[in-house]
């Protein structure tokens, strides 16, 4: 029985920010309060999205104008590296934004974001193609963003070189332990000439993500699945079929440029390594043929099963205009928004038969397999509460595993360091604040 993590949150630490913080009774009762004008007088909302986001914005406001004209929206960005702790502190002295783009985790601690049910009850919002996702990011019950993109994992594979060796490609339905053999048959070679069956990229996702394809969350109190994971990790180096993490961080090894060497089979990366692949053949820095199949999953759990990491649009519940910001965010967030952001390459909260069309496109560019992308059940990558992604994913789970990988420790000294530092980093600091709890 798959475990879905559904995230809880108490209501104490929602007044982080000097604004104050309504509550949800208050926040919609048949609308948005007074300041709302909904006598279609004219109205400018400003919105702050993250700079690889804001041209596709422009685009889908330009739809959203045709049904909307009354409605104007001032789209704004911060540069990648300033983005959070930027607009973290707009939204704190109290800055006139009305939308906000992003992970959202990064601001459930500030009391900022204006809980959505009672605009998506009372607008008959349908959020079936949200799929999982949409119960997965409720926290306390309650939905704070809706995705408008995510990022999931697939397993790019090098035709040319599975060719020239005659292995058959890789199974669109493998489990881990057969992703580990087919590694192990595509390994050749010594030295700058070796010829790696897979390349796992240093990050601690890489390792972790089977535990979280059961359903297990690294906020769990039981690591076993973590601790098998990181063995599996581990027992992948000793083969000698993936490059070592020490190797990695001593050569700077990167998956993109590994890959587009031609001497890795398969890689284990997101969809952005799509665009990454077709720009090096239109620069013609590559002449292999690859495709994709669904990553490797544990024994039990449904093929295509990865791991998802939303982008969110989120509602200030300062904003002077609540009404007119949630048109805003459902058009975006919604079927129509959906379609030109997959039309432009990006995977959506949202997907139906028309998105995933869009999505894929006419089949003149590769992987021949895009449509995998579009049909996976996805997981949180993490669970979507404060302080989990930077103390927990960055740094607790990168520096213990680390440890077990260079062999500092063994993979049960890290994987109990790893639960030991989870409630003190983490549990003891936000955990009575924020539950998190599986059904």
């Amino acid at each position: 029985m798959k475990k879905i993590i559904s995230l809880s949150l108490a209501g104490t630490l929602l007044v982080g920010l000097s604004t104050g913080c309504a509550t949800t009774k208050d926040a919609v009762k048949g609308g948005s309060g007074a300041a709302s004008s909904g006598d279609n007088k004219p109205v400018t909302l400003k919105m702050t999205v993250l700079p690889d986001d804001q041209d596709t914005f422009k685009l889908v406001l330009d739809e959203f104008k045709k049904e909307n004209p009354n409605i104007n929206v001032q789209i704004d960005t911060i540069p990648q590296q300033q983005y959070y702790d930027k607009l973290r502190l707009q939204l704190s002295s109290g800055e006139d934004i009305d939308l906000i783009g992003g992970n959202m985790d990064v601001f459930l601690d500030t009391g900022i974001l204006e809980p959505l049910d009672d605009y998506i009850k009372k607008s008959n919002m349908d959020v079936s193609g949200f799929g999982p996702l949409y119960d997965n990011l409720k926290v306390n019950d309650k939905t704070y963003g809706l995705p408008y993109r995510k990022s999931n994992w697939m397993l790019y594979y090098n035709k040319t070189l599975f060719d020239q060796m005659n292995v058959p490609y890789p199974k669109a339905d493998m489990t881990w332990d057969e992703f580990r053999e087919q590694a192990k048959k595509m390994t050749k070679g010594e030295g700058a000439n070796k010829i790696y069956g897979a390349f796992l990229h240093p990050w601690a996702q890489t390792w972790y993500m089977q535990a979280v394809q059961t359903g297990a969350s690294i906020i769990d109190k039981d690591l076993t699945p973590f601790k098998k994971a990181l063995q599996f990790r581990m027992d992948m180096e000793n083969d000698g079929s993936i490059m070592s993490w020490a190797e990695q961080i001593t050569t700077s090894a990167h998956y993109n440029s590994a890959f587009q060497k031609g001497n890795v089979a398969m890689n284990l990366i997101g969809d952005w390594h799509v665009a990454q692949l077709r720009q090096a053949e239109q620069e013609k820095k590559i002449s292999f043929d690859w495709d994709v199949v669904p990553v490797p999953h544990p024994p039990g759990v449904p093929a295509n099963t990865s791991l998802a990491t939303p982008v969110s649009l989120m509602l200030n519940k300062n904003s002077k205009h609540k009404d007119e910001a949630f048109k805003v965010l459902q058009f975006m967030t919604g079927a129509k928004g959906a379609k030109i952001f997959a039309s432009k390459g990006f995977l959506t909260g949202y997907t139906n038969d028309e998105i995933r069309k869009a999505y894929i496109g006419d089949g003149s560019m590769k992987p021949k397999n895009i449509h995998y992308f579009v049909e996976q059940k996805e997981y949180p990558e993490y669970p979507l509460l404060p302080g989990v992604k930077n103390i927990l994913v960055n740094n607790v789970y990168k520096q213990e595993g680390e440890m077990a990988l260079t062999k500092a420790e063994t993979v049960d000294q890290a994987i109990q360091k790893i639960g030991e530092r989870v409630q003190k980093e983490w549990a003891d600091k936000y955990a009575k604040d924020f539950k998190a709890s599986k059904k």
